[in-house]
């Protein structure tokens, strides 16, 4: 393995909890070279699959948080001015494909076009990534697997994946755990006690009905971990959801009213 990601190498096994196939269809994919992508709603673990598929593959992982102002120079690399002169810098798409890693885009759809555009050739049988500024063709290491994710339910930037696109790849689509699975999940990642898990999933069961009601998404496993945690460290349970819950879910006064009632009633 190259010393080039060295540093991005998953020194301990992220738990996961599996839901489905994914842990196999994953594998199958990158034993194939095949690009993966990862679509489910916000907090359902697919960040954390990522990691842990990186630690059980042995393959070191570039994660990439995509937003609107990401460039194709953010991607693939630049020309930097020095006390020598010039000197090119490989981006970390670059890096990753060039040394033999676990490229990770999250979010990716929110990127700019110009920077999505470089997946085009990498995300088919070519494998490549053209570096047009360098004028230097990067043929993909065998070991480089390109991952995406994105989140079909947010509307936020008007976006829609192009059929162009999402023919590149391999789909896993990830969903919140069942009831039982999502417990264990709280038990694990926040020494939650049974009962606490228990109660916490079944408020965040909950807010998911009222998606229809005009909440835009409703409690996630990531909020109900960071709610534990909380109450780890001191905090009541009806506080620490209100904190870790309630109000990263809405700003609008109606909901955040029916949501702290339905925080009483469930934890009375």
């Amino acid at each position: 393995m190259s010393s080039e990601l060295e540093s991005w190498r998953v020194s301990h096994e992220p738990f996961y909890q599996a839901v489905g196939d994914e842990v196999a269809g994953f594998e199958a994919a990158a034993k194939a070279s095949l690009p993966v992508l990862l679509s489910g709603p916000t907090g359902c673990g697919k960040t954390r699959l990522v990691e842990h598929m990186a630690w059980r593959l042995k393959r070191p992982l570039v994660t990439i948080s995509c937003h609107e102002d990401l460039s194709s120079g953010d991607l693939a690399g630049r020309w930097l001015l020095n006390v020598a002169g010039t000197e090119w810098q490989d981006g970390p798409l670059t890096l990753a494909a060039r040394h033999g890693g676990i490229c990770y885009l999250d979010e990716f759809i929110e990127a700019r076009s110009d920077a999505l555009v470089l997946l085009h050739p990498l995300g088919d049988t070519r494998r490549y990534l053209p570096l047009d500024r360098r004028g230097e063709k990067v043929q993909a290491h065998p070991d480089f697997l390109l991952v995406v994710s994105y989140n079909p339910g947010y509307k936020g930037l008007g976006k829609d994946l192009k059929p162009s696109m999402r023919q590149r790849f391999t789909g896993l689509k990830l969903s919140y755990p069942p009831a039982f699975l999502e417990s264990q999940v709280l038990q694990k990642e926040a020494s939650a006690s049974a009962s606490l898990a228990d109660s916490l999933v079944a408020f965040a069961q909950r807010t998911r009905r009222l998606q229809d009601h005009g909440l835009e998404e409703g409690a996630s496993t990531r909020l109900l971990v960071n709610a534990a945690k909380l109450i780890q460290s001191g905090l009541s349970t009806k506080s620490a959801v209100l904190q870790a819950v309630v109000e990263p879910l809405s700003d609008e006064p109606g909901l955040i009213e029916a949501l702290k009632a339905l925080v009483s009633a469930s934890f009375a």
